[in-house]
């Protein structure tokens, strides 16, 4: 196991425990709006502030970009925490969200977890031993193309410019598949698409802290991950294409022809 694993396991369960504890009384959290339809309540303060305890207890000299308090520190490894993601989920009562946590080294991922404490359902990932789920090796499926496949997404909730766009694309996937799913928490989505649950995933506008754990879970259950124009920039663009090759391929020519020059960057 690679030896930052572990901790980050450590790290997302303390969050987890933090986020279990107040699952059943969604009404008592606090919580404000930080943009429209982005919100941040005290669950996701504490339990970001537990991962970065666990972390920096081990690892003083590593940086972090944390979706809460921003970035700190500087360095070749840098940690990509998303304490909470599905926040709007979890306010709502709404079983769908999960602990995020990536160790980025010289901009290649190294390790990543992601968690749902609801499901107790761990999934992690090291670079070059592949992707598990509880400790069961995980792989994306062998779909040969689009036909009968079930596909994940998210709608562009933050910045809608491309809402247009989108709307398109998703009549072109709905389509061509056997359906469309949006449960609403993109680490979980890539998650899926990793252990075989979905065959694809596609998003406009994410965060690293959305995505990052969950595209090396992808990439190391042999699947495939990329930014809209089929290249690695997915992290800087916030707009990615995941599945198994096939499926991926498949997903990148259709939605190809939605490109605006915006997207392509």
């Amino acid at each position: 196991m690679h030896p930052s694993l572990n901790i980050a396991i450590r790290a997302a369960r303390s969050a987890g425990k933090i986020i279990l504890r107040y699952s059943d009384r969604v009404d008592q959290i606090k919580f404000e709006s930080k943009s429209r339809n982005d919100f941040v309540s005290d669950i996701d303060r504490a339990a970001e502030a537990a991962i970065i305890q666990e972390l920096r207890s081990r690892f003083p000299s590593h940086s972090i970009l944390a979706e809460e308090s921003g970035a700190q520190g500087h360095g070749d490894y840098q940690w990509i925490i998303d304490p909470l993601d599905g926040t709007t989920n979890y306010l709502h009562g709404f079983p769908q969200y999960a602990v995020s946590i990536a160790l980025l080294h010289k901009g290649q991922l190294e390790c990543g977890v992601v968690y749902d404490p609801l499901r107790e359902e761990l999934f992690t990932a090291a670079r070059g031993q592949g992707a598990q789920l509880n400790d069961r090796k995980i792989r994306v499926t062998s779909r040969p193309s689009l036909e009968g496949a079930l596909i994940g997404t998210g709608f562009p909730f933050r910045d809608q410019r491309h809402i247009d766009t989108y709307l398109g694309m998703f009549k072109a996937m709905t389509l061509a598949t056997a359906g469309l799913r949006r449960p609403g928490s993109a680490a979980l989505d890539l998650a899926y698409v990793a252990a075989g649950r979905t065959d694809g995933f596609w998003e406009l506008g994410l965060s690293s802290w959305d995505c990052a754990a969950g595209a090396l879970l992808v990439k190391e259950a042999g699947g495939r991950i990329s930014d809209l124009s089929g290249g690695e920039r997915f992290l800087d663009t916030g707009n990615m294409i995941a599945g198994s090759v096939k499926v991926h391929g498949a997903m990148l020519e259709l939605l190809r022809p939605f490109l605006n020059d915006q997207l392509r960057a």
